[in-house]
């Protein structure tokens, strides 16, 4: 299934030019091509459009655009399990990326992913092939909703640009579990938990100092544009979990400042039943910079301001620091916008030089993309 319209616009360099799907969630097959830099999906609502970017997002490391387990992505009915497969091309050539998951009896499996028909060792490897960013619904109560949630959106971020940051995340919280276990079990035995707090220390202030710094270059990137955006620009501000530790100096001594404070409060995050301080506590607080408040405070529309600004001054980033541009999945974002920030959206995502794909349940909010997007319209019978 594929209705195309032609490009009056070049091709972005990094693409994704077919996506097939197997037993993916409402699709039993599907088969679909693209050659232009905007996608449109269009339909009702339930009709699978959000699970083409779902499928789109697993060229990503994680669990894609839900967070759903990948037993939850096979189509109830079929044969438990499924496949995605994307041709991504680049100005390297074209890389065959499949997810796949294989029915089990004995209970959840993981996600076999192949790159080139070659088992890939980890999903980092994704990173060395293409940047996904995405802005969903779901994402909407970002700057009002828990701390976690603006964690993981941060980590997201720092990843595009710093590949190793998942990797560090993920070792900083296996050695912080390790510790806490340790400690609820009151098994205090310093070596060990020495050397797990030494871990942490290098690994947190890591973890902590990408995360500045991410934070700094898209504060930068946010302000320049500033003047010309028709979107809102924000103000950020990140609280780093460690309360009295310069990570502005060097880190050897941050290190050694955080290990130490490990060292002295294990009585305390044993009474607490978990380590109190840490990246794993960080924040990011979001300003709207024309009217110095939070974030939080602003009107439903106005956060979707804010947020679109800065998914698209990061989408810039990361085309700038990584030298990948980024695909992009925006899920309903066109139906909360006037036409003019519509345009604006458009234009902007032109002038980024991305491949951007969208969905949304009236095909006329697209109007503006006429002769330079793919428009496929998607039925509930899209995956019969």
């Amino acid at each position: 299934m594929s209705d195309t319209a032609p490009s009056s616009v070049p091709l972005p360099s990094t693409r994704v030019e077919r996506l097939r799907l197997g037993d993916f969630r409402n699709y039993p097959t599907l088969d679909l091509s693209f050659d232009s830099g905007f996608v449109v999906f269009f339909g009702d609502n339930g009709a699978g459009k959000t699970n083409l970017l779902e499928a789109l997002s697993l060229l990503s490391p994680g669990r894609g655009i839900r967070r759903a387990t990948y037993g939850e992505m096979a189509r109830k009915g079929g044969s438990g399990g499924f496949f995605a497969r994307a041709a991504v091309v680049s100005n390297d050539g074209e890389v065959l990326v499949e997810s796949r998951l294989h029915p089990t009896a004995d209970g959840p499996a993981s996600r076999a992913l192949r790159i080139d028909e070659t088992a890939a060792k980890t999903a980092d490897e994704l990173l060395d092939i293409c940047r996904v960013l995405w802005l969903t619904p779901a994402m909407d109560g970002l700057f009002t909703g828990p701390g976690a949630d603006r964690r993981r959106f941060l980590d997201r971020m720092v990843l595009a640009i710093d590949p190793a940051h998942g990797r560090r995340a993920s070792d900083y919280e296996r050695a912080m579990r390790s510790r806490n276990r340790l400690l609820s079990e009151d098994r205090m035995d310093d070596a060990w938990l020495s050397g797990l707090e030494a871990q942490m220390a290098e690994l947190g202030v890591a973890m902590a100092i990408a995360r500045t710094e991410l934070a700094d270059m898209l504060a930068t990137k946010i302000a320049a544009a500033a003047d010309a955006s028709p979107f809102p620009a924000a103000r950020l501000s990140l609280q780093s979990g460690f309360e009295d530790v310069d990570l502005a100096g060097p880190a050897v001594d941050a290190e050694e400042a955080v290990r130490l404070g490990l060292k002295r409060s294990r009585s305390l995050d044993r009474a607490a039943g978990r380590t109190r301080e840490g990246p794993h506590r960080a924040d990011l607080s979001v300003f709207f910079a024309a009217k110095d408040m939070p974030a939080a405070l602003a009107s439903t529309g106005e956060q979707k301001a804010l947020l679109i600004g800065l998914v698209l001054a990061h989408a810039q980033l990361v085309a700038q620091v990584s030298g990948f541009r980024p695909i992009l999945l925006l899920d309903e974002v066109a139906a909360h916008l006037d036409p003019g920030r519509r345009q604006a959206l458009f234009d902007l995502v032109s002038t980024l030089g991305v491949q951007a794909f969208m969905t949304g349940t009236d095909e006329a909010l697209f109007e503006a993309l006429e002769g330079r997007a793919n428009m496929i319209p998607i039925g509930r019978a899209s995956g019969e």
